[in-house]
């Protein structure tokens, strides 16, 4: 496996890890009251990672997927909320950048992309504009099927309506980036729904188990007016790319990497500290948590290594089994951990109390959940390339 830590990248996770300890101490608080972490937020833009993955040409930081994938593994060490908000906004930046780029597009959807994600580029440097991006509306598990948002053509833009479930970043984003169709056509369009658009309202409480400063709440659009600007990708790259880039599907993975990470670091600390390291059932236990990260890290690595346009159906197995074994991972560390430090662990405040719930979020999390991972990975190789699978797929 090549190494995927290059000086390049470990100086973006250098970056953050700067920011980590400050991070941490913020975690209780925006955990208890379910609030944004905004003065993480803050910190993130003034240390200019915002544009982590933008072009340094564009004023960015130059990182790319794997760069940004370490990085979010240290971010979410100190704070799996700051993380997972953080993976919204830079998956934006990852689609209409690398990924976009990788793909077969003719020379008018070249330049369509290049004077889009130019302007993309140069709101988030000069004016800090966050991204997120809703794409379930709880019609399918599908990642390019299922979407019942419409956009309707109009002088200057497009009439946008429909409704996004899990909407993260719902109250502090600038640009809401949905996917919609236009009536008659099947592709699947980006459109950055401008958060201060008329028509556009947020709606329900946030109080979820784990994540909770995620503010993830129902995007409602009733004919909110989209300038044909803000369209961020070529109409019908996205489907390319949900085909052809299927990594992108992992960056939310790599926060819940850097959980277990934390977890480890608290249970580490809690044993040195306590008088408890010598005894040989919480060695056992140490020990056991200790192999599941390291499995789980080393197969995300090896993803990582593999990263390319149209990977072979043995790369993408293994990117299924990486999520798998992430998701699944954290929350059996952060039990562990919770057996292993006892019951005062699972009062509030505590880590372990706090990481376990945000651990246990992860496997629903669509559109590479744990259920649909373990669903093609339990069917790749047993059917004929083309033959129906038991569910008529």
């Amino acid at each position: 496996m090549t190494d995927i830590k290059t000086p390049e990248r470990m100086a973006l996770v250098d970056a953050i890890a700067e920011l980590g300890p400050l991070f941490a101490k913020r975690a209780d608080a925006i955990d208890r009251d379910a609030v944004f972490p905004y003065e993480n937020w803050d910190d993130l833009k003034a240390a200019g990672l915002l544009g982590i993955v933008v072009p340094t040409e564009h004023g960015g930081l130059g990182g790319d997927f794997v760069g940004y994938a370490l990085a979010s593994e240290e971010l979410g060490r100190h704070c799996a909320t700051t993380g997972l908000t953080f993976n919204m906004h830079v998956a934006t930046t990852l689609l209409v950048g690398e990924v976009a780029g990788s793909l077969d597009l003719d020379d008018a959807d070249t330049a369509f992309l290049d004077e889009r994600r130019t302007r993309l580029y140069r709101g988030i440097v000069e004016n800090h504009d966050v991204h997120s991006q809703p794409f379930s509306e709880g019609v399918a598990a599908g990642a390019t099927a299922g979407y019942s948002t419409r956009a309707e053509p109009v002088d200057g833009g497009y009439l946008v309506t429909g409704r996004k479930i899990f909407a993260s970043l719902s109250g502090a984003s600038t640009f809401h980036n949905v996917l919609c169709q236009v009536e008659g056509d099947d592709r699947l369009r980006l459109m950055g729904v401008p958060h201060e658009a008329d028509g556009v309202s947020i709606e329900g409480d946030w109080d979820p188990l784990g994540m909770r400063g995620t503010d993830s709440r129902n995007l409602v659009m009733n004919r909110a007016f989209v300038p044909a600007e803000n369209e961020w990708l070529p109409p019908g790259a996205f489907n390319q790319a949900a085909e052809r880039w299927p990594y992108f599907y992992m960056t939310l993975s790599f926060s819940y990497l850097g959980l277990m990470r934390g977890i480890l670091d608290f249970t580490e600390n809690y044993l040195k500290t306590s008088d408890r390291r010598d005894h040989a059932i919480k060695q056992q236990g140490w020990a056991e948590m200790n192999i599941r990260y390291e499995q789980a890290q080393a197969l995300c690595y090896r993803a990582l290594a593999d990263t390319t346009v149209d990977p072979s159906q043995d790369k993408l197995d293994r990117a299924w089994a990486s999520m798998v074994t992430t998701m699944e991972g954290a929350p059996e560390v952060a039990s562990t951990a919770i057996r292993i430090c006892g019951g005062r662990s699972m009062l509030r405040p505590s880590f372990i109390e706090r990481a376990y719930r945000d651990a246990r979020c992860g496997a629903t999390m669509l559109p590479w959940s744990v259920e649909v991972c373990l669903e093609r990975l339990g069917r790749t190789r047993l059917y004929d390339e083309g033959a129906p699978g038991p569910a008529g797929e």
